[in-house]
């Protein structure tokens, strides 16, 4: 390789790397919350910023049904697989009368709004400004903006049913494993967590079989709303089917209550 082209590989590197200037002028608001050098005064007041947001977005989003969140990589080109994969995928769901939720940025994200936007279906965008994930995508029909990370993740699982896995990185993985925390631990319903992209994700599914299971840090059944798949319809299907045993078990409920 030459001089130059060494040159030409590292510019690109870097060029895909956080940009730390911008993290630094950000300062979000979850940093100052996670420092243990504030007064209790600031702490107070801070709390109540965070209950006006867990507000604000209740109201946005009061009255939406048959949510599904899809997590995937704001690095995610137009045009290439993965994103065409997204739309095709959104437009499938969107089709059968599911409203399409994201985290409002590109990427992944754009192309399942698009993909929702598509295929006439109900697109929100729940934002946050990180260094990948500086605007709301225009294939939103419903957005809102949150300072703190964790109310947003709260905002994506609150008001879904089914939870759509694209590829992705650190905060895709994050998403992913929480959710299926929450339905492990009983906190949500047994929702489906899907992973499409069985080339990408197969071997973390190895993985946690493998090991996790195997080593019995995990259960086999804490695994059975957990599904990997490369088709749109299959995605489809799985999300129908659970639909279809919420409704059961809620019109159960409902009678068992005698309401």
């Amino acid at each position: 390789m030459t001089q130059k082209n060494k040159k030409t590989s590292k510019k690109k590197t870097r060029s895909r790397q956080p940009n730390k200037d911008f993290i630094s002028k950000l300062r979000p608001e979850d940093i100052e919350f996670l420092r243990a050098d504030h007064s209790i005064s600031k702490e107070a007041w801070r709390v109540f910023r965070i209950v006006s947001e867990f507000i604000k977005g209740m109201e946005k989003l009061e009255g939406v049904t048959k949510g599904v969140s899809f997590f995937g990589s704001a690095r995610i080109k137009e045009g290439s697989a993965d994103y065409k994969m997204a739309m095709k995928v959104a437009a499938a769901v969107g089709k059968k009368g599911f409203t399409i939720i994201t985290g409002g940025g590109p990427g992944a994200m754009e192309a399942a709004n698009r993909g929702a936007k598509e295929a006439d279906a109900l697109s929100i965008g729940l934002n946050i400004e990180l260094p990948f994930e500086k605007h709301v995508n225009q294939w939103v029909d419903i957005s809102e903006e949150f300072k703190f990370f964790f109310v947003r993740k709260v905002m994506l699982v609150k008001y879904s049913h089914a939870f759509v896995i694209l590829p992705g990185g650190l905060g895709t993985l994050d998403e992913m494993f929480e959710a299926l925390t929450l339905i492990q631990t009983g906190k949500i319903e047994n929702f489906p967590v899907i992973l499409v992209g069985k080339k990408y994700w197969q071997p973390l599914m190895d993985f946690i079989q493998k090991r996790l299971v195997k080593e019995g840090m995990i259960s086999e059944s804490d695994l059975k709303d957990m599904h990997i798949t490369d088709s749109p319809q299959e995605v489809t299907k799985i999300i129908q089917s659970s639909w279809n045993k919420y409704l059961r078990a809620k019109r159960a409920e409902m009678k068992s209550s005698g309401a």
